[in-house]
């Protein structure tokens, strides 16, 4: 009877042991691996190659950031929407998509330190007549944003006269102006100058700044990775320091960085 309780102990010890270790080589696992969502509808930042893989600005600053922690990358292609929300509950350690810091983001979760600036520009159609911020806020006049953009924020702070045409899709509002049911698109001079380029006999780029200060993307963080926000600041100051933006630039950005600086515009890095 003592050997067979000695067994059964012996058995569930093991048993009980085998499931720790298994859960901890899992975590060990986890924590090789970085989670980074992005929505890839935003080239060159965010987008897909031919192939369905993840590649552009972000991708490669993503790339850099996993390699200089020693870590495997993990891109989670997730819906504007859904961005926030899938860091907070952690399906992903942080977001790079293109986003801007903002006071209301900061209620809920962190960013790093920025690693590049831009503002809001108008893609307007031809035939709108709209030269300015203030020609596009009259009565009937119509404006096209991208919900949750910081063009929609500004449109509905600012724009009192205008009609205001909400959409969940950039390539909806561009449609709204190439097709003349919106006079301008809001959205940033990137954005703007890329979908000019595609709709020159339609439409318009306003790619000077209408906003007092420049809008700052950063890394988006959980609140209580301290830690991580650490590293990615880290690396982001020494990205700055050594040129790596500089060759995101010219290897993505090259013929939008030669418009700009034609301009006079200041550039995103």
């Amino acid at each position: 009877m003592k050997k067979l309780v000695l067994l059964i102990l012996s058995a569930t010890f093991l048993l009980l042991f085998s499931g720790c270790s298994d859960s901890n080589n899992e975590k060990k696992e986890e924590n090789k691996i970085l989670k980074v969502g992005m929505e890839l509808a935003y080239p060159p930042f965010e987008m897909s190659d031919k192939d369905g893989n993840p590649t552009g600005v972000s991708v490669d600053f993503a790339k850099m950031i996993a390699r200089s922690m020693n870590k495997e990358l993990k891109i989670e292609n997730i819906a504007w929407d859904g961005l926030i929300p899938s860091l907070k509950t952690g399906k992903v350690d942080m977001i790079i998509s293109s986003m801007t810091i903002t006071k209301e983001r900061e209620k809920s979760i962190n960013f790093s330190i920025p690693y590049a600036k831009s503002a809001l520009a108008i893609l307007a159609n031809k035939q709108s007549g709209v030269k300015s911020i203030d020609d596009l806020d009259q009565m009937g006049k119509t404006v096209a944003v991208k919900k949750g953009s910081t063009g929609h924020v500004y449109a509905q702070k600012h724009l009192k006269n205008a009609n205001v045409l909400v959409f969940d899709k950039e390539n909806a509002c561009v449609l709204e102006v190439v097709q003349g049911k919106a006079d301008g698109f809001l959205y940033d001079q990137l954005t703007i100058y890329r979908n000019n380029i595609k709709h020159k006999d339609t439409t318009v780029a306003l790619l000077k700044p209408f906003q007092k200060d420049f809008e700052y993307w950063g890394v988006a963080l959980r609140k209580d990775d301290t830690k991580l926000k650490s590293q990615v600041d880290e690396f982001i100051k020494k990205a700055k320091d050594d040129g790596t933006f500089d060759d995101f630039a010219y290897k993505y950005l090259e013929d939008a960085k030669k418009t700009f600086d034609k301009l006079n515009i200041s550039f995103f890095f």
